[in-house]
């Protein structure tokens, strides 16, 4: 890592990143939001919002879990608990007949409550409310390691199934006819995201991971006019308002994930005015 820092500081001699945790902090930000940005794109396409969000809220439960059954790194408590979730909202959608935004905030609903009714009993609640606004200045770099590990997830995943995706959320019944496996397809798309917001929560808090996937998208989605633009937008909103931020809570001595939310809701105030300007014109 001595070469990395070395090299942050030859290329951005800035104030702000000469601390080592500063800099492992930005290492995170340039690793973690292009999987913000693309991740973004499928869930505000699919209407997912509420989901991810779900996920997000429903880590308590996983460390909950991990806390009952003596789980040391609470993190793996996490991620099992946020596939089986993710899991059983998508099979109960497609399966049942209530709508979506009802079934998730069932799942969602119960399983915040069991998490804090778990921790409250065993007195660990106190010591776990780090995670609902996260702290991204005590990453390691191990951890960003474990960022990057689910980069080239993602990646891998974007490769293979992102037509298919696409094709799902624009038109389930028509992607159906074409042979695809709508199901399958639904199920690794939850999956993934509960894997990305469940990783990221520990830095970014429980309370924003979901404004941090859906704001880059959404600004890019008022703007873009092509499926290429619109991820690549959403890549590069997610990245600037990520630098931007961390910057800014270390100027100003403020909640990084917070500030992040926060530039990246200028981003698409000032996506759409442009919007509002372009119809005017």
């Amino acid at each position: 890592m001595n070469l990395i820092y070395s090299l942050i500081d030859t290329a951005l001699p800035f104030q702000w990143l000469s601390p080592v945790f500063m800099k492992n902090a930005f290492l995170a930000i340039i690793v973690a939001c292009p999987l913000f940005g693309m991740l973004g794109t499928s869930v505000v396409s699919n209407r997912m919002s509420f989901f991810s969000d779900a996920i997000g809220h429903s880590a308590l439960t996983g460390i909950a879990l991990g806390v009952v059954f003596g789980i040391r790194d609470v993190t793996i408590s996490m991620i099992v608990f946020s596939l089986l979730l993710g899991f059983a909202i998508i099979s109960v959608k497609i399966k049942g007949k209530s709508s979506s935004d009802t079934i998730i905030g069932v799942f969602s609903s119960t399983a915040v409550a069991l998490g804090i009714v778990l921790l409250s009993a065993g007195g660990n609640f106190a010591k776990y409310q780090k995670y609902l606004v996260g702290d991204i200045l005590s990453i390691q770099p191990e951890e960003i390691l474990m960022l990057v590990a689910a980069a080239l997830i993602l990646l891998s995943v974007w490769v293979v199934f992102y037509n298919k995706m696409l094709l799902v959320s624009m038109h389930s019944v028509f992607a159906q006819s074409r042979g695809i496996k709508t199901f399958l397809i639904e199920q690794i798309f939850a999956l993934l995201t509960a894997v990305i917001v469940t990783v990221s929560i520990r830095w970014t808090g429980l309370l924003v991971i979901n404004s941090l996937l859906v704001l880059p998208a959404a600004s890019s989605k008022l703007v873009s006019r092509s499926t290429g633009r619109y991820t690549l937008l959403a890549v590069i909103f997610s990245l600037a308002s990520g630098i931007t931020g961390l910057a800014l809570s270390y100027q100003f001595n403020t909640a990084s994930g917070a500030t992040i939310v926060l530039v990246n809701a200028g981003i698409f105030l000032g996506c759409l005015f442009t919007t509002i300007i372009r119809k005017r014109n």
